[in-house]
């Protein structure tokens, strides 16, 4: 009957994730969110089909753990070294500016000091699963903001250890376990000492043991060991199981086994994380809000602003563009999981009494469940306006410059072309439209100015009337045609290098008469097909020519769509065609290839025969 109920019980997970993530990501509100609502549909208050969410939710950090040791695998140390600095100098500043203001806002309202320290402490820590998720989701790991935040949530994850340690000494006790605190962080100090010397000596030779075997199933077996007894071990001393893998993540960062062991570690993460938002969206306590609904509402509402005030005050420090400032400040406004952790070492202290423990858990869960909708708020009405309020920013002034090469457009394509003609010692004048990319280009050294290059005046400012070339790299295709009929306008004769982004692009720019045009994406994709074909036995000579004869019956076949790119069967027609010529051409040249290598050995024989 258990086995049965479990298996029932596993239903209603999928069914909610099922239904509700895929619903809320089409409402465009994320599937964190998704996963929470979820989690209070078939919770206790809601259809009560599920009523054991503690267990769940014990079983589910198992994602959060997960989740540290894959992002422990993506950071070798030297990386991490690098990032001491926003570490422990940023998140060691959001932690005390934060847990100072919480604090100071709880002794005003005459709460007992003792109270307000754990409580500011413990809400100071945002959610990691939430923060990491929301940036993995919307692919904003790499921006200022992203790497901020993952910076100070990994000082978090330290900084709770002595927090954790710190609660019982405020309570005059010792832990549960009849040890002070300073013996505790002495054993996070034994245990890391003990993780690195094992990641070092021990778990490289056994993963490479195992993979001698050629059995996918033990390997993947061996990674989820690893990871569960580092859990029980950092458990064993009542320290961060989440601390502890991420650390033995980092030790096999350099490992040659990293990539086998993400990607078998990366489904059990995904799903064990989905798990987690649902059983913290069945674990708020209803009954808790109904009792005290006013005090645990203001209570969320004084949390979110607090924090948020603060942070976007530090985001200001921390060197994050104007634009990522608020997002920042809202996706760090939650309270977090090791708040808990925090709490119920509290109230086992008798530093926090059971009511007050159970109220501020509830507050914790209700902010978690909040920041994904502040996300979407933000997303439908203050991103947009910062966007619009960028661009209306004033023109930059410009004096005349004299340089021969204009560049449109700094991004990823641009850049590379600037720094080509900056290293060859050719003067570059460079305009570009997004605030946030000119204040940081200018930084490193970098002549960017802010306009909209399709201005005549901004042009001739730039100098183009002196330019013997304007290069065009703007990402936006109706913007960088715009550009050329602006510059064809004033100035006919100049030489115009454009980017295309697609054939269509192609076409439109050599309607317009540019002539010398790269796509972006195609001499790279040919390199790399010409490296594939290395892979399979090609020899070097075969492979080159390959790609040789692909380019150049690419670009005889755009040149022959060009006139017709607006007449759909006429271009399929002769893509049609163009696909069996390249076919017959790949077919001769592999009917060449062979003839020439009978002729080698024939030559090759005859050279080696002592009658000749």
């Amino acid at each position: 009957m258990e086995h049965h109920g479990f298996l029932i019980n596993l239903l209603f997970y999928l069914v909610a994730a099922i239904v509700m993530v895929p619903l809320a990501k089409r409402l465009g509100m994320g599937a964190v969110l998704g996963y929470l609502v979820a989690g209070v549909i078939i919770g206790p208050w809601g259809l009560g089909l599920i009523s054991n969410v503690d267990v769940i939710l014990d079983f589910s950090e198992f994602g959060v753990v997960l989740l540290l040791f894959l992002i422990g695998l993506e950071l070798e140390p030297r990386r991490l070294w690098l990032l001491r600095r926003p570490i422990f100098g940023w998140g060691g500043a959001q932690v005390a500016v934060v847990s100072a203001g919480l604090c100071a806002a709880a002794m005003a309202l005459g709460v007992d000091w003792r109270t307000a320290l754990v409580g500011a402490l413990g809400l100071s820590l945002s959610s990691t699963a939430i923060v990491l998720a929301t940036l993995g989701e919307r692919k904003l790991m790499s921006t200022p903001a992203g790497s901020a935040g993952f910076s100070i949530l990994l000082f978090q994850d330290v900084a709770a250890i002595p927090m954790i340690a710190l609660v019982p000494l405020l309570g005059g006790l010792v832990t549960h376990a009849g040890e002070p605190g300073w013996l505790r962080v002495a054993k996070l100090a034994g245990v890391l000492a003990a993780l690195v010397i094992g990641g070092r000596c021990f778990v490289n030779p056994i993963l490479r043991f195992i993979a001698k075997t050629e059995l996918r199933e033990i390997f993947t077996a061996f990674a989820l060991l690893l990871v569960i007894a580092i859990c029980v071990l950092m458990e064993s001393v009542g320290l961060s199981m989440a601390l502890g893998t991420f650390v033995a993540g980092v030790l096999l960062a350099d490992s040659e086994y990293r990539h086998e062991l993400i990607s078998d570690l990366e489904p059990f993460k995904g799903l064990l994380l989905g798990l987690f938002f649902i059983a913290v969206g069945m674990s708020v306590d209803f009954g808790v809000l109904r009792a005290q609904p006013l005090l645990i509402l203001a209570l969320v509402a004084g949390l979110l602003a607090i924090k948020i005030g603060l942070l976007y005050g530090l985001s200001k420090l921390f060197d994050i563009p104007r634009g990522q400032q608020l997002f920042f400040a809202l996706l760090l406004s939650q309270g977090g999981e090791f708040a808990f952790v925090v709490f119920a070492t509290a109230v086992a202290a008798h530093v926090l009494s059971p009511e007050t423990g159970a109220v501020l858990v509830v507050v914790v869960t209700l902010s978690m469940v909040a920041t994904p909708l502040l996300l979407l708020l933000h997303d439908k009405f203050v991103a947009p306006r910062l966007q619009s309020d960028s661009k209306r920013r004033p023109d930059d002034h410009i004096d005349a410059q004299d340089n021969p090469i204009v560049i449109a457009g700094f991004g990823r394509f641009g850049q590379i072309i600037g720094r080509l003609l900056a290293a060859n010692k050719i003067g570059v004048t460079v305009l570009d439209h997004d605030p946030d990319q000119i204040d940081l280009l200018r930084k490193f050294g970098f002549k960017v100015f802010y306009g909209d290059a399709t201005r005549v005046d901004l042009l001739v400012a730039a100098g183009i009337e002196k330019a013997k070339a304007l290069v065009i790299a703007i990402d936006n295709v109706d913007d960088s045609l715009a550009l050329v009929d602006a510059v064809r306008l004033r100035l006919p004769q100049l030489t115009i290098l454009a980017r295309a982004r697609n054939v269509t692009h192609y076409y439109e720019l050599m309607k317009r008469g540019v002539t010398l045009i790269e796509r972006e994406t195609f001499e790279s994709a040919l390199l790399l097909g010409e490296q594939t074909l290395l892979q399979v036995g090609y020899p070097a000579e075969r492979a080159r020519r390959a790609a040789a004869i692909f380019r150049a019956h690419n670009l005889k076949t755009l040149l022959a769509v060009a006139p017709h790119f607006q007449d759909q069967q006429k271009v399929l027609s002769i893509a049609h065609q163009a696909r069996e010529e390249l076919e017959d051409m790949f077919e001769g040249d592999a009917a060449a290839y062979a003839a020439e290598e009978a002729a080698g050995s024939v030559a090759e024989a005859a050279g080696s025969d002592p009658r000749v």
